[in-house]
């Protein structure tokens, strides 16, 4: 009885903590939406991805090898097969390194166990690439995002938690001799599988399996949030040169969308922001500017979660009482 109760609890609160990166009826992709499918068949859990000139690339989950796919967006063929050295441990989330590269994040982490993870460049070209491994600043972290700044190049890592994510900076020069300590700049929403940045470096946009927030840069303040299309199991996320606005999903055959921003969030990223964005000084650590934005950040999003938290705690333990 306890258990049955304790289920029929779960139920009813799962819904209203998937709310907060889900949506119940997502919109149905059309068939001009669909800018490609990937034909080869050894992409099959699509997990990152990339936009470059005339050219998309992804990765596969946790279990691929050391890869990458170049993919040709008129065809949907793999034009390139780009391997590394070593083995990858789990393999989660690409960010652009400039037209010819790209950073691969084998950020995964579910059980939370890993010391350490990396990120490597990887030319496209096939030339070998510097691997560097980056430190959590408060323990381990599952993560499915990697991204880079557009403008400085900085490394961002987003971790991938129900309650709300953790954007997490690399130092701008990274050492591939030791490892590389995270820094903490703010929340996000919950259960992020990919992320990206527009191509001015304003504004950030994240993705769940569901739905997308835009967020501006570098104060973190919300701009919007959308439902993406209907997927498999959409993960990947990417804004080309151009500013147009890419999601994939893991499955055979999966297809690559083109997504419009809504007019409201379109509005609300050419508004001037609510927060202030602090400038650097050569002297001052970027960490440093980063939480100056980060205390200006709207607080009710975050209230309206731990609410939702105490009352799962709450229903939880109501159902456990045995009855009188």
């Amino acid at each position: 009885m306890r258990v049955r109760d304790a289920l029929a609890a779960l139920a009813v609160v799962t819904p209203f903590l998937m709310g907060f990166t889900t949506t119940i009826r997502p919109p149905v992709a059309a068939d001009d939406d669909i800018v490609f499918r990937f034909t080869d068949p050894e992409i099959v859990e699509s997990s990152g991805l990339v936009a470059l000139d005339k050219r998309f690339v992804t990765v596969n989950d946790s279990g691929d090898s050391a890869r990458v796919f170049v993919v040709d967006p008129r065809t949907g063929d793999t034009t390139d097969e780009v391997t590394w050295p070593g083995e990858a441990d789990d393999v989660e989330a690409l960010a652009p390194a400039g037209d010819d590269a790209v950073w691969v994040g084998d950020l995964g982490d579910n059980t939370r166990s890993r010391e350490s993870v990396s990120v490597r460049r990887v030319p496209l070209d096939g030339s070998a690439g510097e691997e560097y491994e980056l430190t959590y600043p408060d323990g381990a972290r599952d993560a499915e995002a990697l991204v880079a700044h557009p403008l400085t190049g900085q490394l961002l890592v987003v971790s991938k938690i129900v309650f709300g994510g953790q954007v997490y900076a690399a130092p701008r020069d990274l050492s591939a001799d030791e490892p590389n300590q995270l820094v903490a700049l703010g929340d996000v929403t919950g259960i992020v599988t990919d992320a990206a940045f527009f191509p001015d470096g304003r504004h950030l946009i994240v993705r769940t399996y569901t739905q997308a927030v835009v967020y501006a840069w570098p104060s973190l303040e919300s701009v919007g949030a959308f439902e993406l299309p209907k997927q498999q199991q959409g993960e990947g996320i990417a804004v080309s040169p151009e500013g147009e606005l890419y999601v994939s999903s893991e499955g055979l055959r999966a297809p690559v969308l083109t997504v419009a921003l809504p007019a409201d969030v379109r509005r609300g990223m050419e508004a001037p922001s609510s927060a202030p964005t602090p400038t650097a000084t050569p002297d001052e650590p970027a960490s440093d500017v980063f939480a100056q934005a980060a205390e200006a950040r709207p607080v009710l999003p975050f209230v309206m979660g731990f609410l939702v938290f105490l009352l799962a705690i709450f229903i939880g333990v109501r159902a456990s009482r045995p009855p009188r």
